[in-house]
């Protein structure tokens, strides 16, 4: 069945945030160990790059941007999310979300795009990597989720269109 690809409204917040929560009972996916509310989402990523993925009604993952500092001179810099629904993994839904996510950013000026990735997540670093994205390191021991520490693989991804 084909997926596209449109913007995340509000109305999408109950599905997307299903799909968040699916993530987050990997143990792979994030730091965090719930899923906020919609205001508190929306205020946390850009108002730009916001999409999910659909067939027909139903949405099977979401993706997003947002910022990495207030500072305006990281304006141009922004951190990838993408996330699919647990029964649409392995049909190309990540790849078509960041592929879109890629173009809004650089429509909207955002010349150099980073995702923090635990290195446990193989499938996520090689779509990133399919996408442009190389790695530029290993962050040790970043952070401690459920009472573990976790490394983090750092990726970034340079416009060849934005910021030359």
């Amino acid at each position: 069945m084909e997926s596209t690809v449109e913007t995340l409204l509000p109305d999408d917040w109950e599905q997307v945030r299903s799909i968040y929560l699916e993530g987050i009972a990997t143990g792979n996916a994030t730091f965090e160990t719930e899923a906020p509310d919609w205001q508190t989402w929306s205020r946390n990523h850009l108002s730009f790059g916001r999409l999910v993925a659909r067939q027909i009604n139903s949405v099977i993952g979401w993706a997003a941007l947002a910022p990495v500092s207030g500072r305006c001179v990281y304006a141009g810099v922004a951190e990838v999310s993408v996330y699919v629904a647990a029964s649409a993994r392995g049909q190309g839904v990540g790849r078509l979300l960041l592929a879109g996510l890629i173009s809004e950013a650089e429509q909207n000026g955002v010349w150099t795009l980073q995702a923090g990735i635990f290195p446990e997540n193989i499938a996520s670093i090689a779509l990133h990597k399919s996408c442009g994205f190389r790695e530029v390191g290993l962050r040790e021991r970043l952070g401690r989720l459920n009472r573990v520490w976790r490394d983090v693989v750092l990726l970034e991804r340079r416009s060849r269109k934005v910021g030359l």
